[in-house]
C-alpha cells in the first residue's frame, strides 16, 4: 500500500474546520490592519535563502529541500520573508517610495526530523512591513501577533516575549564576549553548538539541549551591549507596548534563528505544546533587502505556525461544529420537488443542507442524519405532507415540531442564526 512521505500529512474531517477558522479569522484581521495578500511561489533559487537567511544557519546548512533544475540549484521555500523580499525587489515594489504592508499564507518545507508539533511540510501565515523603521511600528506588529491569540481565543495560554538583539554596530563586541564565555564552557555544549561557536555563536542561546540551556543561563546579556540607537529604539518599543496594553516580558536570551534580524525580536510562546513552544515569532530585518541586491530598506514582520495554532486550539478552545445544518428525510418521489427547492434555498443562504439520494427507510435515513452530525432534521412523511406540513426535529434536544411547508425555510433560518 502506498503511504505518505514521513513528515508530511493529510488534513481532513473536523481538522479542516479548525484550519478554515484560523485562516479566515487571521486573514480578516490582517486585512483590517491594512495588509494586502501576497502569493509567493513554493520554489525559489537556493541563493535567495543562502543570501537572505544566512549560510551558517541550521535551515540553510541542513534543513532545505534542494535539488538541481536546469543546472541551477533551487529549493522548496523553508520560510516566507526572504522570498517576499526577492519579490519586492524583482517587481520594483519600492517605486513609488512609501510604507508597504503585505501578508502571505502558504506551505513551507524543511528537511528536519519529524516530531510532535513539527512537520516537514507546514503552513505559515505572516506579515511584512517595509520602508519604515519607527519603533511605534515595531510595537504595532508585536501587538498584532498578540491580538491573533485574542481573536482565536487562546490568549490565556500564551505569553509575549521580546528582546533587542542589537545591530551591526553593537553586536560584534557582544559576539566576541559571547565566544569568550562559551569557549570556557565548551565541554558542556552539544556538537552543534561547538560548531556554532565559530560560525554563529548567538544560535547557542537558542539551543534546546538541556546542557546548553543551563550553560547559557550565565552568558553575557545582549542588553548590556546595545548602542545608544538600539537602546533608545528598544525603550520606545516597550513604552508603546505598555500604551497599547499589550502584555509582554523581556527574554534577554532570545535570539532569532535567521541571520537577517536586528534590534527588535519577539516570540509568542506557550507551554501547551511541549518542545514546540513558539506559535509565532518575528523581528526587525533592516538589512535583508540590501543583502538580496536591493536598496537599503527597513523591514519588520512575523510568521505564525498554523499547524501549532490548530493543535493549541484543539487543546484549549475546541470547536463545537456541526458538519451539516439540515438533513432532509424524504420517502416519496412526489416530495422530491419540495426537497430540491428547500435544499437550494438553504444552500443559497449559506447553510449546509443534505438529503438521502436513495430515499431509504426512516431508520436508515435517521442514521445518515446522525452520522452527518446535522443540527436539524426535516422529515417529509406521507401523513405530514398530506396536511401540508413537515416535522422539524432538533437533533440535540430531541424536540420536534410540525411546521407548515411554506414556513419551514424561515423557521430553520431563525433557528440556525
Amino acid at each position: 500500500m502506498l503511504q505518505k512521505v514521513k513528515g508530511f500529512r493529510d488534513i481532513f474531517g473536523k481538522d479542516i474546520e479548525y484550519w478554515h477558522k484560523v485562516e479566515t479569522d487571521i486573514q480578516r484581521f490582517f486585512k483590517s490592519c491594512g495588509f494586502s495578500e501576497f502569493r509567493l511561489p513554493v520554489l525559489e533559487k537556493t541563493a535567495v535563502f543562502k543570501r537572505g537567511i544566512g549560510e551558517t544557519t541550521d535551515i540553510v546548512e541542513k534543513e532545505m529541500f534542494t535539488f538541481i533544475d536546469s543546472q541551477e540549484h533551487v529549493s522548496l521555500r523553508p520560510e516566507g520573508t526572504a522570498a517576499l523580499m526577492r519579490a519586492y525587489i524583482e517587481n520594483n515594489l519600492y517605486n513609488p517610495p512609501g510604507i508597504k504592508k503585505y501578508y502571505y499564507l502558504g506551505n513551507m518545507f524543511r528537511r528536519e526530523r519529524p516530531q510532535k508539533g513539527r512537520f516537514r511540510q507546514f503552513t505559515q501565515i505572516g506579515v511584512e512591513v517595509l520602508e519604515c523603521d519607527a519603533p511605534l511600528l515595531d510595537a504595532e506588529i508585536i501587538g498584532m501577533l498578540y491580538k491573533t491569540s485574542e481573536i482565536l481565543g487562546f490568549s490565556n495560554y500564551v505569553s509575549m516575549e521580546i528582546n533587542s538583539i542589537g545591530c551591526p554596530v553593537c553586536r560584534p563586541k557582544y559576539k566576541e564576549d559571547l565566544v569568550r564565555y562559551f569557549d570556557k564552557e565548551k565541554d558542556k555544549l552539544c556538537d552543534d553548538c561547538k560548531r556554532r561557536l565559530s560560525t554563529n555563536p548567538l544560535r547557542i542561546l537558542d539551543c534546546k539541549i538541556e546542557s546548553c540551556k543551563n550553560t547559557a543561563k550565565d552568558a553575557p546579556s545582549i542588553l548590556n551591549y546595545l548602542c545608544d540607537t538600539c537602546s533608545s529604539h528598544f525603550e520606545d518599543v516597550k513604552e508603546y507596548l505598555i500604551m497599547m496594553n499589550i502584555p509582554f516580558k523581556i527574554n534577554e536570551r532570545m535570539v532569532r534563528g535567521l541571520d537577517y534580524y536586528i534590534r527588535t525580536a519577539f516570540e509568542l510562546v506557550t507551554d501547551k505544546l511541549g518542545a514546540a513552544s513558539a506559535v509565532g515569532a518575528g523581528g526587525r530585518y533592516d538589512g535583508l533587502v540590501k543583502s538580496l541586491g536591493g536598496k537599503d530598506t527597513a523591514g519588520i514582520g512575523f510568521a505564525i505556525g498554523l499547524d501549532r495554532v490548530v493543535e493549541l486550539l484543539k487543546e484549549v478552545n475546541p470547536l463545537n461544529y456541526h458538519y451539516t445544518d439540515v438533513f432532509i428525510l424524504v420517502f416519496d418521489k412526489e416530495n422530491l420537488t419540495y426537497t430540491f427547492n428547500l435544499v437550494d434555498n438553504l444552500r443559497n443562504a449559506g447553510y449546509v443542507a443534505e438529503y438521502d439520494y436513495n430515499t431509504a427507510s426512516m431508520k436508515s435515513q435517521m442514521k445518515k442524519a446522525d452520522k452527518s452530525q446535522a443540527r436539524y432534521a426535516v422529515i417529509l412523511g406521507s401523513n405530514e405532507v398530506k396536511e401540508n406540513k413537515a416535522a422539524v426535529k432538533d437533533l440535540i434536544s430531541g424536540e420536534q415540531f410540525l411546521i407548515e411547508l411554506e414556513n419551514v425555510f424561515e423557521y430553520l433560518k431563525n433557528k440556525l442564526i
